[in-house]
């Protein structure tokens, strides 16, 4: 059973949406069950939207405020249902948040100076906020998780659709990547071992991991952060670094750990539950010219290879000898980043890869390009080559060249009708109140007559 909401709230809350000197105070403006949202966030979500570029008019306020209205009422059931997520799952979020923000500003320090706090204030302030994104999405995949379409409901979809609606699809290219990486030799493997021992010593000596990290380690992102990594579950890791990472003791650092990243040092600094929160020092070995030319020669070879011998195909040479576990294992099939699938505008690679829409700006189907040097995700040097694998000119959709497009929509539109079935059936289930000044909105749902009673 929900309680009612004391009414003194609505007496405090509401009546601090008021006037002083002109200026508007912000304030409670709408309460579902024990939920409340300020003046503040629908100005916030207006200010993002702003930013965005999209067109504005006198409704768009009404409509942000209603996006926050269905969120607030699938946290409160969230709440009754008890769909709550552990800290380990917030703090994790927070991190990943916190290491694009201070990959996007490009330092610690540059983050904390524009919002004016520490790393951990902003931690703080960042934990309420996620918690209830968390539970709200939990609740989304409650209510339209498990929607599918049939292929027969994907058909009729697209025939309801009218024909002058149907959308347009831009021109697409497919293509396959074989890479190959330098051979790093001995010599190098040896500098970087040896480099991280002389670190050990002098850690073990008394100097501070930290310091060290932030000076010599060759992971930029860490690097900045003194080393740490934030709470991380051993998936999250590669598992030769994991392995050792789940079995220091706190404060204890391990001897000279071998990834596909390079050489690390490890140091414990908390164990959360399935989560560590460790730093390292990465020193990767360097690739020198006579190692780069190798990588080259081979896919020289490869490309000549593939052109003259009839049994082997670009996808079997990229199972068998391409180096890039993304796409290695689907035959060297490289997936847009941006929509998941294997298609891609020009202008999307243009974006994503500048190098590799030079490679392939002239080919036809079928051409290899390359070798040329690419650099990967990780920072690493590699050589590859590259086939275009198919084109499709622009077209309006049709099932036969964009099922999977539109499934996807057809299955989202399932998603929304159960969603607002959901809503429809649970609006009135809650204590809503909704200022006055709201009264002359367009809302989708009826929030303004519903003056609902709590469910006993």
């Amino acid at each position: 059973m929900k309680n009612l909401i004391p009414y003194v709230l609505f007496l405090v809350g509401f009546s601090g949406f008021a006037q002083e000197d002109g200026k508007l105070i912000d304030g409670v403006v709408a309460v579902i069950g024990e939920n409340m949202i300020l003046k503040s966030e629908i100005e916030e979500q207006y200010a993002s939207f702003l930013k965005s570029g999209k067109p504005v008019d006198e409704n768009t306020r009404c409509v942000l405020f209603e996006e926050l209205l269905f969120s607030k009422l699938l946290l409160g059931q969230a709440e009754e249902d008890s769909l709550y997520v552990g800290e380990d799952q917030i703090n994790s979020e927070i991190d990943r948040r916190l290491r694009y923000f201070i990959s996007q500003f490009g330092s610690k320090e540059k983050l904390e100076e524009f919002y004016e706090k520490s790393v951990e204030e902003i931690r703080l302030e960042f934990h309420d906020p996620i918690e209830e994104q968390l539970m709200t999405q939990r609740m989304q995949e409650q209510i339209s998780g498990n929607a599918s379409v049939s292929p027969g409901e994907v058909k009729t979809f697209y025939n309801e659709i009218p024909k002058d609606s149907l959308p347009d699809i831009s021109a697409q290219i497919e293509l396959k990547q074989l890479v190959r990486k330098p051979p790093v030799n001995e010599g190098e493997r040896d500098k970087a071992r040896n480099k991280l021992l002389e670190f050990r010593k002098r850690i073990v000596e008394g100097e501070d991991f930290g310091t060290l990290a932030y000076l010599y380690s060759e992971d930029p992102g860490s690097a900045r952060e003194n080393g740490q990594l934030g709470l991380m579950s051993r998936s999250e890791l590669v598992p030769e670094f994991a392995a050792v990472a789940f079995n220091l003791e706190k404060e204890e650092v391990s001897g000279v750990v071998e990834t596909e990243f390079g050489f690390h040092l490890i140091k414990m600094n908390e164990r959360s539950g399935q989560k560590v929160n460790v730093s390292h020092i990465l020193i990767t070995p360097k690739v020198v010219s006579g190692d780069l030319f190798a990588a080259k020669s081979f896919l020289d070879s490869m490309k000549i290879s593939i052109k003259t011998i009839d049994t082997l195909t670009f996808e079997l040479a990229a199972i068998k000898f391409s180096q890039d576990k993304e796409t290695r294992y689907s035959g060297g099939i490289i997936v847009n980043p941006l929509t998941g699938s294997a298609k891609f505008e020009m202008e999307q690679v243009s974006q994503i890869d500048p190098s590799l829409y030079l490679m392939i700006d002239k080919l036809k189907v079928g051409d290899i390009a390359g070798p040329e040097l690419a650099q990967m995700r990780d920072g690493s040097r590699v050589y590859r080559i590259v086939m275009l694998k198919d084109v499709t000119d622009a077209h309006t959709a049709n099932l036969k060249q964009d099922y999977q497009f539109i499934q996807t929509l057809a299955l989202s539109k399932k998603q929304s009708e159960e969603m607002n079935k959901w809503i429809t059936s649970h609006v009135n289930r809650f204590y809503l109140k909704v200022d006055e000044s709201y009264n002359t909105c367009k809302f989708k749902y009826n929030w303004i007559s519903t003056t609902v009673k709590a469910e006993k």
